[in-house]
């Protein structure tokens, strides 16, 4: 079968950043559509509209079968957005897709075609991951400065692919965007809407007047971000999964309570909390859920029901500061079955409880719903999706346990006090930093790997470390399981070269072996797991993509580049892990 003429299929060169060539796509569609859930027969569509409007989508089988469903838009600060349902499709299908606004279509242009890939109820599944990735530009600047997207690489090898080859799943492992450090351009028109005196109260602090402050200006992230037309192609041919992390709200975000203690009180944190969690609800947490979830959610139910936008925003802003300083009145974690495979993604950053007595990476609610999500799994495979890595580099992982028990006290109250400090001025907030919190994913892995339906393999999906690398891990529990931890990090945003040597270090084993000294120097206890870096880490902007199959997984690591005018993706390596080790393709 011949790859489809897909919606913006045009050869752009690397320095374009915008939509240049795509006149023909109509301007009413701000943007989307993106394709988000999709199962065997259902699939979900998120548009953002310039008006109030009917968006309508409308499905083409094979076999001739149409459905259409239509979903008037609800709006926030002036923006509008819907999020259209389609059940009844067939399984395993390519299945071509129209968006019409009130009853005009705009995607795809005229001459071109708009599919989706239904999923199969079983067998082996392609999951393409990675993280953190800035929004700006594709100038000649932009390119030297941070380098080729891997997302734009990915949509041009999707654009000339057939549909068996694409990803069944891109997982988004958070810091989609940069509230804290926007690109040059953003930073541009904040500086103008200061100037201009449109701005949240907040917004006047001159500790905040380049950064992100409110709903508006969230918006202005995400355009930047999937308003590429090959990113654009990307996102409405290819299912998507996102979890937040840090930079949706601030660098550190709940790494401490001395971390929360300082911020809250700052004038400008609660319109912060506000823009982050609504933003972040309406392009990313929606899309998440199946339909059955979205009919359960109250939420949701509340701001379609609601009457003014202003009953929105009200609703959504107590919402946004309730989840904050209430982590158990919202869930950001979800699951998803595919296929042979369970993909359980863990909120590993607004759930924590951060009580000094405590430190837990989730707190004991969400922690109670990823192990039932784990422990009920009757897949081949178990993802467990954490923006956070759960096994980090060696040398590194060692650091983190002996700062976490130094600011514990183990070193005395001044030592605490400096530990404390460490803790966020060097990132180390991992989930080797919540002690309690790793040991308590060990049990649950000796759980899991030991009953009656052990998966044949349990992989972590993370990012957020700016390097990748494939780690094998062992616990004091015999299995056959394959346990991995993958890493890509970064989509678009690479690490300085100081740091790169850092975590090169950390993976050698005199290094590593010596802050182990250091960690029980601080009276740190042996953890009931041992992992070795088979491969990694690398420090380029990439993607990873895994494949579940029966006998093996397959992994294939992708770094971008340049070539001939244009960003693409390079194959670096490809591996087969078994419970024994990663062998090379």
């Amino acid at each position: 079968m011949n790859p489809p003429n897909f919606s913006g299929s045009l050869a752009i060169p690397a320095g374009s950043g915008t939509l240049d060539g795509m006149t023909d796509i109509d301007g009413r569609l701000l943007l989307g559509p993106l394709v988000r859930y999709v199962d065997c027969d259902r699939a979900t569509f998120w548009v953002e509209t310039d008006r109030a409007c009917t968006v309508a989508v409308q499905t083409r089988a094979d076999s001739g079968e149409t459905r259409r469903v239509e979903e008037p838009t609800w709006g926030l600060h002036g923006h509008h957005y819907a999020l259209v349902a389609v059940e009844g499709l067939p399984a395993d299908s390519v299945v071509d897709y129209t968006v019409s606004i009130d009853g005009d279509q705009v995607w795809p242009a005229a001459g071109r075609r708009a599919v989706v890939h239904t999923q199969r109820s079983d067998g082996p599944i392609t999951v393409a991951f990675g993280s953190c990735r800035r929004g700006d530009t594709y100038s000649e600047e932009a390119l030297t400065r941070i380098g080729a997207d891997a997302l734009v690489g990915l949509a041009d090898r999707v654009r000339d692919q057939e549909s068996s080859l694409w990803p069944d799943l891109l997982v988004f492992l958070g810091d989609q965007v940069y509230a804290d450090d926007p690109s040059p351009e953003i930073v541009d028109r904040l500086h103008a809407r200061r100037a201009a005196g449109e701005r949240v109260a907040g917004a006047r602090s001159e500790e905040v007047e380049d950064e992100i402050c409110d709903f508006e200006e969230y918006t202005w992230l995400y355009q930047e971000s999937w308003g590429d037309l090959r990113v654009r192609e990307l996102l409405a041919t290819v299912p998507t999964c996102m979890i937040l992390d840090d930079h949706d709200l601030r660098d550190d975000w709940n790494s401490s309570a001395d971390w929360r203690a300082e911020v809250t009180r700052a004038p400008w944190w609660e319109d912060r909390v506000i823009g982050a969690f609504s933003s972040y609800w309406v392009y990313q947490h929606l899309g998440n859920l199946s339909p059955q979830e979205l009919e359960q959610d109250e939420m949701y139910a509340a701001v379609r029901a609601a009457t003014s936008d202003a009953e929105r925003e009200k609703l959504l802003a107590e919402f946004a500061l309730r989840a904050d300083s209430e982590p158990s009145s919202a869930r950001w974690s979800y699951h998803r079955d595919i296929g042979n495979t369970r993909l359980i993604m863990i909120d590993s950053r607004c759930s924590r409880d951060l009580r000094p007595e405590r430190r837990a990476m989730v707190d004991d609610t969400e922690w109670a719903w990823v192990r039932e999500k784990a422990l009920s799994a009757d897949t081949e495979h178990v993802l467990l999706g954490s923006s956070l890595p759960f096994l980090m580099l060696p040398g590194l992982h060692n650091i983190e346990q002996w700062n976490e028990a130094v600011a514990q006290g183990a070193w005395g109250r001044r030592a605490a006090a400096v530990g404390e400090k460490l803790r966020i001025a060097l990132d180390l907030e991992h989930w080797a930093a919540f002690g309690t919190s790793f040991a308590d994913m060990v049990d649950l892995v000796d759980e899991l790997v030991t009953g009656p339906r052990a998966p044949r393999s349990l992989v972590w999906l993370s990012g957020d470390v700016h390097c990748s690398y494939v780690a094998r891990a062992e616990t004091r529990v015999p299995t056959s399981t394959a346990l991995y931890q993958l890493t890509m990090s970064p989509f678009r945003n690479p690490l300085d070269l100081p740091i790169r040597a850092v975590n090169r270090l950390a993976i050698r084993r005199p290094v590593a072996r010596a802050l182990e000294r250091l960690a029980r120097r601080a009276k740190v206890e042996p953890v009931h797991a041992r992992w070795e870096t088979e491969a990694g880490p690398w420090f380029d902007n990439g993607v990873m993509s895994l494949t579940t199959d029966s006998q093996a997984l397959h992994l294939r690591v992708d770094h971008a580049a340049v070539a001939d005018g244009r960003q693409t993706l390079r194959t670096t390596a490809e591996f087969d892990l078994t419970p024994s080790g990663a062998r090379r393709r």
